[in-house]
């Protein structure tokens, strides 16, 4: 099994600047996500506020894990049914669309990590609640963050929370520990059992990324080997933070001015 890495004090460093870079491009993009900008616009415009602005490098653009094909783009944006790792190309966002926007910048070696919704015009009553949903299970699930507790503990709360609404977790794709590594141990499942799994220590970075549908958990790999739907076509929706665990809580790396106002329940330290 692969050895989960505690960051160093010049590690964690590097990574607070990755994270809050990687949150500032979604500030950037904001004001574009807007009905009739394609995807593929979207994806141009984050990847020149990267290069040019940032001076960062894109993450996924040409990564190529074992058994998959490069990567094409600079960042991933799922619609609707769209459950992670959307392709940017040709859509066109219309009114009523939700779109996550998955960001993962490269700084001096280390990765930012997060994610956003986008509700386009008037969503629906389901889209604006599976939103606030998922939301809120992944406050929950970084709430629950400190030394001592476990990832399964994570997972619980998080899994409660969306199956109590009537929602489901997807179980294929889970949060990750990144560092100088895009994705490295430990997996931070979006599910379990409280006090199972690995127990958290000081200076463990991941990510806490839920993927919940709507409707039923299945999915479906579509043919360009990236993205991944409901079944059910059903709409599905994830947020995203890179985490740091602290000697008495953690630290949200990926927290930027243009970030949506935290839910009341979650008291930062």
């Amino acid at each position: 099994m692969e050895a989960i890495t505690i960051k160093t004090p010049e590690d964690i460093a590097g990574m607070r600047i990755a994270g809050k870079l990687a949150s500032e491009v979604l500030d950037y993009i904001t004001p574009f996500v807007k009905i009739g900008v394609t995807t593929g616009e979207i994806d141009r415009l984050c990847h020149e506020f990267m290069t040019n602005v940032q001076g960062t490098i894109p993450a996924p653009l040409n990564y190529c894990p074992p058994g998959y094909t490069p990567y094409p783009k600079a960042i991933c944006t799922s619609v609707n049914d769209v459950i992670c790792h959307g392709i940017p190309g040709d859509k066109v966002l219309k009114d009523g669309d939700s779109v996550n926007l998955d960001i993962t910048v490269i700084k001096n070696g280390y990765h930012g990590d997060t994610s956003r919704m986008f509700l386009l015009g008037e969503p629906s009553i389901l889209s604006k609640r599976l939103n606030a949903i998922t939301y809120e299970c992944m406050w929950l699930g970084i709430d629950k963050i400190k030394p001592g507790a476990h990832l399964g503990d994570i997972g619980h709360v998080i899994q409660q929370h969306a199956e109590r609404a009537g929602y489901s977790i997807v179980r294929e794709f889970c949060g990750h520990g990144i560092g100088k590594i895009f994705h490295e141990a430990p997996q931070v499942m979006h599910y379990g059992k409280p006090g199972t799994m690995e127990k958290l220590l000081p200076g463990m970075i991941f990510t806490v990324e839920p993927m919940v549908n709507a409707g039923r958990r299945d999915i479906k790999e579509m043919p360009d080997g990236w993205t991944i739907k409901t079944k059910d076509r059903s709409l599905s929706a994830q947020w995203e933070h890179t985490v740091l665990v602290t000697e008495t809580g953690y630290e949200v790396l990926t927290l930027s001015a243009g970030y949506p106002p935290i839910p009341d329940f979650i008291k930062l330290a």
